[in-house]
This record gives structure tokens, sequence and C-alpha cells, in this order.
């Protein structure tokens, strides 16, 4: 792809109060002087990746929630082998939930050649709710020259298979160079201080010896479980927007106070629309995202399924002057739970770049219309064309899907929010999910009470070991006894859990 540049600008504009405003909500300063390329599929971020990484001299810092040990996971640990047995210093950080089933002699091959290799949340009985918080980032970050921030992961789902006919998942990144990818560096180094000793002052480039390389202005927003930085700004975006807001999401299940947001919008006139992916990674739960797109088109929102591979983009362009990509989707996890990373511009450029991938996205797309009762295909699909049922992905969309039912059926029980038409299969979904248990409970009533009995165990057993772990640690060290790192938070013991992050994080220096 070409590269972009940027509206001039200087920091000077901050006391603009709009400007003040994002970066209020989304708890990022904006950066000037960079210079940023749009990436599409992993055909483009790839080979970007691996150019910079055999070019690295001083670092490379890698961070993924998947890493396949598949053909495009074996191509990444070499070049990550190759630079590491040359003698710089490679990180690897990986989500343990997103790549469980990634095996070992991965990582034992990256550590055999000097890669330093950590492991995000791992399994720990002491924290039985602990593994809802993880690592969802995906950047790649070298010698502060040059950082990457996306929602692609490693492994041949991503790459596809020109020789066998098998187009790779749909997905956007970017590249940046200049000031900001320190921002990309301090996020990383935030989580690698969270399950082992903090990377050594002085490691890093600072910002100040970054050059200037363009005059793009642009914002790192990395969030952190619970800081809600990017459920803030889409809220903001959202009500802000005035003439267009189009949003790509591969795990779209927006909170009510989000789709209302969205409603509004649209019905004050904003071209509203949402392109979702046509096809679910877990089947069953395809009628449920469906049905949530009712209240949406309604409002005169549009909404379009992608029509080819899975669509595992996450981006935004608002009035042709903002945009964002990243990692972040518009879902309770992604928004509160989850360790995430996007980058957002405001400039005319890059947004108009943004707007002509996103019309050329709807060329591949179905639009979906109401049609009484049920939701159709504007245009119907040709005779013997079907939509692929099966792949592989995250989580996510069981996640999204099993909160958006959670979020109805609470509203239809307590009556916090009027329900609209589009909610009934949610609404009854939930009510036979209920009557079934409560039946399963009144006739084999042991068939919940050990699993219940079991769990809250489990629960009474891991708070009495922090109770004591916490006692113990009173005696060996009190916090200010802490070491800092470069950018002034304090450094995490190199045993201390995944769960226990460090501070919220302030716009970074280093």
């Amino acid at each position: 792809m070409t590269q972009t540049g940027g509206n001039p600008a200087t920091d000077e504009r901050q006391g603009d109060w709009l400007d003040v405003a994002l970066a209020r909500a989304a708890g990022a300063a904006p950066v000037s002087g960079n210079r940023i390329r749009v990436l599409r599929d992993g055909p483009e971020n790839f080979p970007a990746w691996l150019e910079a990484i055999a070019s690295a001299r001083r670092y490379v810092y890698f961070e993924t929630y998947i890493f396949r040990g598949d053909r495009t996971g074996r191509m990444f640990v070499d070049a990550l082998c190759a630079r590491a047995r040359d003698g710089v210093r490679v990180r690897v950080l990986y989500d343990w939930l997103g790549s469980f089933s990634t095996r070992s002699r991965i990582w034992r091959t990256l550590r055999e050649a000097g890669v330093e290799v950590r492991s995000f949340n791992p399994f720990d009985w002491s924290s039985p709710l602990g593994w809802v918080h993880r690592d969802h980032r995906k950047t790649v970050s070298v010698d502060g020259r040059a950082a990457f921030v996306s929602g692609l992961c490693v492994g041949d789902a991503w790459a596809g298979d020109p020789s066998k006919n098998i187009p790779p998942w749909h997905d956007t990144g970017v590249q940046i160079e200049g000031p900001a990818v320190a921002d990309v560096e301090h996020a990383f180094a935030r989580v690698w201080a969270t399950v082992g000793a903090p990377i050594p002052e002085g490691e890093r480039v600072r910002r100040a010896e970054m050059p200037g390389l363009g005059d793009t202005r642009l914002r790192v927003i990395s969030d952190e479980p619970g800081t809600a930085g990017l459920l803030r700004l889409d809220q903001f975006i959202a009500s802000a927007a005035r003439q267009s807001l189009w949003i790509t999401d591969a795990y779209f299940a927006g909170t009510p106070p989000y789709v209302q947001a969205l409603r509004a919008a649209a019905l004050d006139g904003v071209d509203v629309r949402l392109l979702v992916p046509g096809s679910s990674d877990i089947a069953v739960l395809q009628p449920v995202s469906r049905a949530g797109f009712r209240a949406l088109l309604e409002a005169g929102i549009r909404v379009f399924e992608w029509k080819g591979p899975m669509l595992h983009a996450k981006t935004a362009v608002c009035d042709g002057r903002w945009a964002r990509v990243g990692s972040t989707n518009l879902n309770i996890v992604s928004w509160l739970s989850n360790y995430e990373l996007d980058v957002a511009l405001e400039d005319a450029r890059f947004a108009g770049q943004m707007e002509e991938l996103f019309l050329a996205d709807l060329e591949n797309s179905t639009e979906l219309v109401l049609s009484g009762k049920r939701l159709r295909s504007a245009v119907p699909r040709p005779r013997g064309q079907r939509m692929p049922r099966r792949v592989r992905g995250s989580a996510g969309r069981a996640a999204a899907g099993a909160l958006r039912v959670g979020n109805t059926v609470g509203a239809a029980i307590s009556e916090r929010r009027t329900l609209e038409s589009g909610d009934r299969r949610m609404v009854f979904l939930g009510g036979l999910a209920l009557l079934g248990l409560a039946v399963l409970w009144g006739v084999f009533p042991r068939a919940l009470g050990i699993p219940l009995a079991v769990v809250f165990g489990w629960l009474g057993l891991s708070l009495l070991w922090k109770a004591w772990r916490l006692r113990r640690a009173r005696q060996s060290a009190s916090p200010a006894s802490l070491p800092t790192v470069g950018d002034g938070s304090a450094a995490v013991p190199s045993n201390a859990p995944a769960r226990e992050s460090a501070p919220l994080r302030s716009d970074a220096s280093g």
C-alpha cells in the first residue's frame, strides 16, 4: 500500500475543546511527526513484519493473542530465532488461552535460540475467575524505528494458501514510523512487567530520541482491564458523528448505551453502516448475532455481511476525518476485560483512504434488510453459492453472543430498559434456558448442587490461599520498596500473577 501523510498539525491543537475531549475519553494524548500506512490482510502485513524483524539491530518486541505452530508460525519462529542468535534482544509475549493449542516445542525452539518468551495469564487454580483478563493485542515493534498495530494473529488462517486457492482471513493493520512508536513500546513494556521482571531501564529508545518522519498526528490507545478508554472513545465518536460513521467489526455485541448512541446518530441523519462477518466460527450463535441487528435496522442503520472468508478486522471511520484501526472488538469483553491496543487519527487523508477500503469491502458484501418479522439479504445469493459455516477463530464470538443474550435477559427480568421487538429471540432463548435449568434442578438436584459446591469450594480455597500469600508478602516487603522502571511506574516482581497488573498508565515519556 502507498504511504499516507497527514494534515499539517502541531500539538498546540490540544487547546481545542474537541481535541481535549478525545484525549480524555481515550486516555491518550496525540503524538505528531509520524508516518503511517495501511496494510491489508496477511499477505501485506506479514512480509512487512518479517522485513522489520530482519532489520533489527537492538531489540524486537512481539505481542500476539494467537501464535500457531503451523507454516506461518514456523516462519516467524525462524525469523525471531535468527535475530536472537545474532545478539538482538527478542521478547515474545503470547496469550496463554489464545495460544492454548500451540505445542510447547514452538516456545522451546524460541527459548533455545535466546528469545525471551512469556505467557500472559496462564491458568492459576488460586484465581478461578482470573482467566477473563486476556492479552488480545497484536503488536510488533523494532528498535524504536517501526511499530505495527493490527487485528492479525500469527497463523495460516491469516496468510491463506494461494496454491490451494485458500484466501486469507480479511483483516487490517497499520505500520507506524516516528515518535508514536514509543507509545506502542511503552504499552508492551507495561504488559511485559505484569508477568515477570520489567524491561531494563535504557533498553528502549526514548521518544525524545526518535526523529519526526512525517506530518501525521495520531493516538496510541492502550486499553487495560477496567480502564475502558476505547469504550469511552467509541461512545464519544458515535455521539459526535455528524455525517457518516462506518464500522467494521468481527464480533459486534454493543452494549445498550453504545447501540443507543448509534441509533440516535442514524435517526439524526448520520449515515451509519456496520460491516460484520457473514459466517460465524460458532454457527449456533449466528441467529443470536442477527437478532441484535433488528434494533439497528429499525433506526436506519445499514448492516452488511461479508461474503468472503472470515472477516476479522476492527476498524471505524467517521465524517471523513477520524479513523481507528486495532485489536478492539465492539463488545464488553474487549472494552472492559482485555488488554487491547488501537491507533486513532484525526486525519482527512488517512480517513479518506479508510473510506475507500470500506466501500471496496461493501462490493463483496450483502446488505441485510427487514422483511416483516425476519431479516433477509437485500440481494439473494446465486443458486449454489454458500457462505462458509465453519471457520477456526477465537472464542470472542462466543463471549460476545453470550453477553448479548445475558444483557437482554437481564433487562427483561429487571425491566431496566424498554425491550425492542428484535429482542424477542434472545428473551425466548434466555427463558427457555432458565426453565430447563429449573426442571433439571428440581428433578435431579445433585446435577447442579455438586457442581455449585465444587465452584464455591474452589472460590473459598483460592481466597484463603491469597490471604496467606498477602500475609507472607507483608512480612517480606512493602510496596514502597519496589524498584521503578524507566517511565516511573512500579516494577512488578517476577513471581507476580498476570491478574495483578501494573498501575494505570500515564502518557508514555519513553
